[in-house]
């Protein structure tokens, strides 16, 4: 049986006047129905343009999709006309995007926000609208639903307005959802409380997540796999237990040595990736992670300075873009 989302060398570039941002470079990945994808990366890595242009929600000009293929259930949503691709956004796959308050219109109650939806896509007169609204604010623990669906954004906080953002995504039961950072702005507490309705949500309804992140922490107990992307590429991809138990991309070792762990001994120092990404604008032929790579230095890899790794299979399920064994210690 097909993916439910098969993404197939996907290129977004955006055209400035500076020059050319190879923002996305030819990204490949796969989601089963009912899985939870993570993409993970730092800020400018290129997550949230991937998903964008899954959406065909790339501001044109001055970005592009300039390659590739999206299939979601057997379908190219790059080649949809815009009336076919809108009866898809929000009904078949939907998106939670990062800040809520800009997200939501300030000068409409939610409830008119979240209706609106339903009566676009699934025909629903205003009362069956309003009942279904209140259902779904329910859902997503808003307290006195009833009495707050003619609320304005301005009079939740910044949690209550995720969970608003959320039931306007789950509104027409999509069968992908797509969480653009969605914990970025909110508190500890908050955050653990929002991936926990998200969780059980997916369960009730069966969706499949792409959850996009900077915080491979979070992704621990909410992904099956996760896809690791710096400038513009996928340079790791793996099952969750499997990333963490055995990261073999340098990238990833640094990642995973910035975060914070309870059971480590106390006197472990988090390790920072040293420098800054690469320049979007002048890609080098080289791997784009060279002049961060401590491997790089230690062993002085020429191959890693004149060509960009593919992405290939170094065990069953587990993918990675590196020159360099870090287990072994020695170049592929």
């Amino acid at each position: 049986m097909a993916p439910l989302l098969q993404v197939k060398g996907l290129k977004t570039q955006f055209f400035t006047q500076d020059g050319v941002v190879h923002a996305v470079n030819g990204i490949s990945y796969d989601v089963e129905e009912g899985e939870t994808l993570g993409l993970v990366g730092e800020s400018g890595c290129g997550k949230s343009v991937s998903v964008l242009s899954v959406m065909r929600l790339i501001p044109q000009p001055p970005g592009k999709i300039v390659g590739g293929q999206v299939l979601f259930q057997g379908r190219d949503l790059l080649q949809m006309d815009e009336e076919e691709i809108r009866q898809v956004r929000g009904n078949q796959i939907a998106m939670i995007f990062q800040d809520p308050m800009t997200s939501l219109n300030p000068v409409l109650t939610i409830g008119r926000q979240i209706s609106e939806a339903l009566e676009l896509h699934l025909r629903m007169d205003k009362r069956q609208a309003r009942q279904r609204t209140i259902e779904l604010l329910e859902m997503v623990q808003i307290p006195g639903a009833a009495d707050r669906v003619d609320d304005y954004p301005h009079q939740f906080s910044g949690g209550m307005r995720q969970r608003v953002m959320i039931a306007m995504a789950l509104s027409c039961n999509p069968q992908l959802l797509i969480a653009d950072e969605p914990t970025t702005a909110l508190d500890v507490t908050i955050q653990a409380q929002f991936i926990d309705i998200v969780k059980r949500l997916r369960d009730e309804l069966g969706m499949s997540v792409i959850w996009i992140t900077h915080d491979l922490g979070v992704v621990a107990g909410l992904a099956q796999r996760v896809a690791v992307m710096y400038a513009g590429y996928i340079v790791e991809m793996a099952s969750v237990k499997e990333l963490y138990a055995n990261p073999l991309h340098p990238y990833t070792l640094g990642l995973l040595g910035s975060i914070p762990r309870l059971d480590a001994e106390r006197k472990r120092k988090l390790t920072p990736i040293e420098g800054l990404p690469p320049d979007l604008i002048d890609p080098k032929p080289e791997c784009p992670f060279v002049p961060r790579c401590r491997f790089q230095k230690e062993h002085q890899i020429e191959r890693c300075l004149h060509e960009n790794p593919l992405l290939e299979t170094a065990s069953p399920g587990h993918h990675v873009a590196c020159w360099f064994d870090v287990k072994r210690g020695t170049v592929r």
